[in-house]
């Protein structure tokens, strides 16, 4: 005596057909998920370089947390390649973490409409966040003056 599996996918016992509902038809919605995968761990990777070298630099070389002050911080963003450099820990930083929680949200809410106004929400936040950092770390001025006048805190030749 022979037993025959049944295919739940096929269209009639022994055919070897998949059946209509498992078929897959219409256009693809593309590679952007399989990119935004990419993206995760390249990002992932830069990141691990990118905060190990900043924590090395502003904790262990020179006076360690002992010296981060105004003034470390307005030398540190005197120099163009600092600016870049936390330029790019600040965007990879919060792109990386945009595209987790766009996961996330994907994988619990579960109306449409409810996952449409926490991605609403966590783009316009993303990109508030990221725009006032990136004028904050190319607009910083340590000497700034008021009135012709410049302000106390002995950061600034006179």
């Amino acid at each position: 005596m022979t037993a025959t599996i049944e295919n739940p996918r096929s269209g009639k016992p022994g055919s070897g057909k998949i059946a209509p509902q498992y078929r897959r038809t219409g256009a693809s919605k593309g590679n952007f998920e399989m990119l935004a995968w990419l993206f995760m761990r390249l990002s992932g990777v830069v990141l691990v370089v990118l905060i190990f070298g900043h924590l090395f630099v502003n904790l262990l070389v020179g006076e360690g947390i002992h010296a981060i002050d105004f003034g470390f911080v307005a030398g540190k963003w005197a120099d163009p390649f600092w600016q870049v450099w936390d330029l790019a820990m600040l965007w990879l930083a919060m792109l990386h973490g945009t595209n987790g929680v766009r996961t996330i949200i994907n994988d619990y809410a579960e109306k449409d409409s409810t996952r449409l106004w926490l991605k609403i929400v966590l783009y316009a936040a993303t990109t508030v966040i990221i725009v006032l950092g990136t004028l904050v770390i190319f607009t910083f001025n340590p000497c700034p003056m008021v009135d012709g006048v410049p302000l106390p805190g002995g950061f600034c030749p006179a």
